[in-house]
């Protein structure tokens, strides 16, 4: 463990360090810099995906502080759902999940497939919801009430995305850091996709307390830039204070939203473009709602001459294979 992050509670459940690797036939492909991918989707827990690290932090609170059960929220097919109830049966802790119908005109498939098959695997307790609501707000509400059942719930937002799940990014961002050391980088940028703004949020405050100047440009999965803009940089202040009196400028946060489509969940032509690239090319599986819609960003950009040719641009893959049974009309 980085010493910055020894003084912080966290338990094991993440394999890591995650291999970065090269995708030289995408590269040549698409004719622009060389392309590398972290391999988040493989950090091992309940499919893996980034927010195993994050929940290396979270549980580590929540078993410091004595909790028997985890209480978070996500979409319907929320990856941090599905990772967070995995964790909660590795320390013997139940969970409870209100689930967002976020995404419009699903079939009913949508509801048991993909993520929710394994909540219920992992026994996880779940009420659904409108869309629209506060989800942390409900959320809340439950916890409320277990306490007064005698309960001992810990609270996870959604996403895992508060200062301490940011801290499973700064980890994140150290391990990289190590990585382009050893395998003789020159990172020009590094690309990922911005959703709850934790794992965009933990890498650039990893990166600004290690003193690294490399960029990240995060691509918006659901909301216009500038709330996005002010989401990760309110996220990322706060963490790096964690870590460094040395202030985190707003500038640093760079963020895309040209990628959205229709809205968060909803697959564009650019996200099964990204998909079938990824696949095909590199044979890797990417998912409909996060990682394919950063992907599909980069691929557009790299097209339109954004990058320097002649650095690497590394993508963090984010997980979520999972969701793609939910997205079968869609793919095939």
């Amino acid at each position: 463990m980085n010493p910055a992050l020894s003084k912080f509670s966290r338990v094991d459940l993440c394999h890591q360090p995650t291999p970065l690797e090269a995708m030289p036939r995408l590269s040549e492909k698409l004719g622009g810099p060389n392309l590398w991918i972290k391999r988040d989707d493989c950090t091992g827990l309940a499919t893996g995906g980034n927010k195993t690290r994050k929940l290396e932090f979270l549980v580590g609170d929540a078993v410091q502080r004595g909790a028997d059960m985890l209480v978070t929220q996500g979409a319907v097919q929320s990856n941090h759902v599905r990772q967070t109830a995995a964790a909660a049966c590795k320390f013997g802790l139940d969970c409870h999940a209100l689930l967002e119908r976020r995404v419009p005109d699903r079939d009913n498939d949508y509801e048991t497939t993909g993520n929710v098959l394994f909540d219920n695997i992992f026994g996880t307790t779940i009420e659904f919801r409108p869309p629209g609501l506060d989800m942390n707000a409900e959320a809340l509400q439950i916890v409320e009430k277990l306490r007064s059942q005698g309960r001992k719930p810990y609270f996870i937002p959604g996403g895992g995305s508060n200062e301490i799940g940011a801290l499973g990014y700064v980890s994140c961002a150290f391990e990289l850091l190590d990585q382009f050391e050893a395998q003789k980088l020159d990172v020009g940028r590094i690309v990922l996709a911005s959703g709850s703004a934790g794992t965009h949020a933990g890498m650039l405050a990893g990166l600004h307390a290690a003193h690294s100047n490399i960029p990240v440009l995060g691509i918006s999965v659901r909301q216009p830039e500038e709330r996005q803009i002010n989401a990760v940089y309110g996220l990322a202040k706060g963490t790096a204070a964690q870590l460094t009196d040395v202030p985190l400028g707003i500038e640093s946060v760079q963020v895309d939203d040209g990628y959205v489509g229709d809205g968060y969940g909803l697959p564009t032509k650019g996200t099964i473009r990204a998909i079938d690239l990824a696949a095909k090319f590199e044979g890797l599986l990417l998912d409909p709602v996060y990682s394919a819609k950063g992907f599909d960003g980069m691929i557009s950009l790299i097209q339109d001459g954004f990058f320097e040719t002649d650095k690497d641009v590394v993508f963090i893959h984010t997980g979520g294979s999972a969701a793609l049974f939910a997205y079968e009309a869609e793919l095939v």
